[in-house]
């Protein structure tokens, strides 16, 4: 029982989480390069550069066959054992219909509680995996703002997530 996390509270229905099984879920994201691609948008690339790009590679390595159905899902399950995942709140709050009067989200962990509003709860990031496991240690998960200031300090040992 201590890998699940309950949304309780001001909610019109409360929920349960359960981190464990999030590495099936098509919402997950792929910390690893989620953090590192933030400051490139790739629009700003421009074209002629990604052209060059392409080319320079093309001389270098030759010509690359696309990859087939066989190597994408050996490529996906390598990914799964190795990865670092997380998932985004939103789906689960919106679930979890908040009433009208709530304002705030209270994290309760095993030695603090720590509030944010609510319109900005909508985006965090709950890590459940460290390179291909899932997070035991202070887990189920670690909690991440979407900006990714709190990376090095994330919020941890979660026990419940009450809408006040």
């Amino acid at each position: 029982m201590g890998q699940i996390i309950e949304i309780k509270g001001k909610v019109k229905f409360k929920i349960t989480l359960d981190p464990g099984v999030w590495i099936f879920d098509d919402r997950r994201i792929d910390l690893d390069t989620y953090f590192a691609g933030k400051n490139i948008n790739e629009s700003d690339i421009p074209y002629e550069e990604k052209l060059s790009h392409y080319w320079d590679r093309e001389i270098r390595e030759g010509s690359v066959s696309p990859p087939t159905l066989k190597t994408e899902k050996k490529y996906e399950k390598e990914k799964l054992v190795t990865g670092t995942f997380g998932i985004i709140f939103e789906p689960f709050l919106n679930n979890a219909e908040p009433l009208p009067e709530a304002t705030k989200l209270v994290i309760e962990t095993k030695t603090d509680k720590v509030t944010i509003p609510l319109n900005e709860a909508k985006d965090l990031i709950f890590k459940f995996s460290e390179n291909g496991s899932p997070l035991k240690a202070n887990g189920p998960v670690h909690i991440l703002f979407k900006d990714g200031s709190n990376l090095d300090n994330p919020i941890t040992d979660v026990l419940a997530l009450i809408i006040e």
